[in-house]
């Protein structure tokens, strides 16, 4: 895994503009602490960070093509890159090195553009094509590599991580965009394009940009999500996932370094561990609890572990380490993101990295076979679709006047609601209403259901359950599963890697009919089934998931009840109702009422806010000194 910066200008640059860009590179040496490379020239700056993972000895980047008519920086890993090296060998290329962006630029050289589409892997991409003057660059098909850019008035800035734009005055930006930090307070992290500040913009997944010199860039997409449910027999579905996944896992496993997975007491990364297991019977598992009764996997992942013959290790974190860590683990998430899940991943991350250099996880398949709880609800309220809107208006308005948590208030409101604007994924932090008391400058204008309508748009002919299947690969996925994944295991130069996240594997999944998703109580339903006869022991395909729960409801109340307080007292930022944050802070730790979820995404953005817009700099001399301490032990 690998961290990029560039800078393609629209004016020719003397050579003393160089000194500008290399801190962009030192911010994120976390990504890549193995080797370090710069390329500059009258119109464009690469630099970037390498953690070495295939071909060791080779593979430094910015890496030049040809006879130096293109120059590369690449994130990621292309997973059938061996297979596509071959097929140019038989049309007559020839190759210096083992490494994938070598395959990626013959191809390149070869398809233009369109070389994308030939890709199976998690990447972020660019090309400095100096045969047509055009910076080009691509994120793959799910957004599992970060790409962030800013185009100015001078060029187009780029970036792995938003933290390296503070790295240089001319790209740094401080002004916090207004709709985003409503949509915050709403889905827990700013859904994509957009970021929590101005100007500052993500380029989506399955998307490309290109910049022609002097020109403004240019946003494309080259892939689609799409679900075309297919009936088929059982046998066949279930012999058709057993092997994209099994396939998928092996690919993921191709590295010249050690391998580990991250083990829960679940079916996804069960079913991951048990595959590379297979592949490499011994490779090592990990685990991640907390010191607090009904907050730990450790013991279930043991149980899986010790029946599929593999060593798992584990780790224990304390309130007092989970509040130590908290700046730093916001600083590498760049922008705010207020999922408590990601404190865990942090230190299992760094936890793995004592061992190994990669580790399989689970992520994505939830989205991907339909797992979620949630996904139960359109079929719950089923009953509803009948009711003329008349009458569920009268009931919905019924429903507003009966006291917080009383029984039925919850199941006729949703019932009421149309999914469009009752749904925006897997986290629903605050509604719109409560906005309002909660920042200083409330704007009515900007509503989830404004953020929403171009998704739920592109997925009204689905049925509901794949309407929310749709919402959060677009959503939830994006801005949150993948953005914690990458940072926190980047955090301890650790690179994760998600077989569920597999285009091919997609490719199956897509034409699950929604009764192999969803059937009865049962989740990833198709998914279970066709593992069953894999596995040697049934137990974790039928466990509730949990999901690296964290007691921050309990902390909140108790441990980190002063430290919260304190948290918001000290805020200098001037959107937050800091009066009305300590009264939620009050409401929760006497009860009945849990507002822990509300306090965390506000605590989480007041930190945020005083680490990158109060006091930056501190911060990346902080990182910067660590990384460098770790690579010189």
């Amino acid at each position: 895994m690998c961290g990029f910066v560039a800078f393609f200008s629209n004016n020719p640059m003397n050579i003393d503009k160089k000194a500008e860009f290399s801190p962009m590179s030192e911010v994120i040496i976390h990504r890549g602490p193995t080797q370090d490379g710069e390329y500059f020239d009258e119109y464009a700056y690469l630099g970037f960070r390498r953690l070495s993972i295939l071909d060791l000895e080779n593979g430094k980047q910015p890496y030049s093509h040809g006879n130096g008519e293109y120059e590369l920086v690449f994130n990621g890993e292309i997973y059938n890159y061996i297979e596509l090296r071959e097929e140019l060998i038989k049309e007559g290329y020839t190759f210096k090195t083992g490494c994938e962006i070598e395959v990626a630029a013959t191809l390149y050289s070869r398809d233009g553009e369109s070389f994308v589409n030939k890709l199976r892997g998690m990447y972020s991409i660019l090309i400095w094509d100096k045969t047509k003057n055009t910076f080009f660059g691509v994120r793959d098909t799910f957004g599992i590599k970060p790409f962030y850019y800013l185009e100015t008035e001078n060029g187009l800035y780029i970036a792995s991580e938003l933290k390296s734009f503070f790295a240089n005055k001319d790209s740094v930006r401080k002004d916090i965009n207004m709709e985003s930090l409503h949509n915050y307070l709403t889905f827990q992290f700013v859904p994509e394009p957009n970021t929590i500040l101005n100007d500052v913009k993500i380029l989506k997944p399955g998307h490309t940009i290109k910049k022609e010199l002097g020109k403004p860039c240019e946003i494309n997409q080259y892939y689609t999500l799409q679900f075309n449910p297919i009936p088929m027999p059982q046998d066949e579905r279930m012999a058709e996932i057993r092997k994209v996944v099994s396939n998928s896992v092996d690919l993921h496993m191709r590295a010249d370094v050690p391998l580990a997975t991250f083990l829960s007491g679940g079916i996804d990364s069960t079913v991951v561990t048990a595959l590379a297991s297979k592949i490499d019977p011994n490779i090592k598992s990990f685990t991640i609890g907390f010191d607090r009764e009904g907050y730990s996997e450790i013991d279930l992942a043991k149980e899986s572990a010790d029946k599929l013959g593999v060593e798992n290790i584990s780790r224990i974190i304390s309130a007092e380490e989970f509040a130590n860590e908290i700046p730093k683990i916001i600083w590498h998430m760049d922008g705010p993101v207020a999922d408590p899940a990601a404190i865990p991943l942090y230190f299992i991350s760094q936890e793995a990295r004592k061992y190994v250099t990669v580790v399989l996880s689970g992520e994505g398949a939830d989205e991907v076979f339909g797992g979620y709880t949630i996904y139960h609800e359109p079929l719950s309220l089923k009953g509803f679709h009948n009711v003329p809107k008349p009458v569920k208006s009268m009931l919905k308005s019924i429903s507003h006047k009966m006291p917080e948590g009383m029984r039925g208030k919850s199941f006729l409101e949703r019932g009421c609601t149309p999914i469009s604007e009752r749904y925006v994924g897997n986290a629903k932090i605050f509604i719109d209403e409560e906005k309002s008391s909660i920042l200083n400058k409330y704007n009515s204008e900007f509503t989830y259901p404004k953020t929403m309508k171009p998704i739920y748009d592109k997925a009204k002919n689905y049925d509901e359950v794949t309407q929310m299947q749709y919402v959060d690969f677009n959503t939830w996925l994006t801005g949150d599963i993948l953005v914690k994944a990458d940072r926190m295991s980047m955090a301890h130069s650790l690179e994760l890697r998600v077989p569920f996240l597999d285009k091919e594997v997609m490719k199956v999944a897509s034409k699950l009919t929604l009764e192999e998703k969803i059937n009865g109580n049962v989740t990833k339903y198709m998914l279970r089934e066709a593992f069953k006869s894999e596995l040697p022991f049934l137990e974790a395909l039928d466990r509730k998931k949990l999901g690296y729960p964290v007691p921050i409801r309990l902390w909140l109340k108790n441990e980190l009840y002063d430290w919260a307080v304190n948290i918001v007292k000290q805020s200098n930022d001037p959107y937050i109702n800091k009066k009305e944050v300590l009264n939620l802070i009050e409401e929760h730790r006497k009860g009945p009422f849990d507002r822990s979820r509300k306090i965390w995404t506000i605590l989480v953005y007041l930190i945020w806010h005083r680490i990158y817009i109060d006091n930056s700099a501190s911060y990346f001399e902080l990182e910067k000194e660590i990384a460098l301490d770790k690579i010189n032990k």
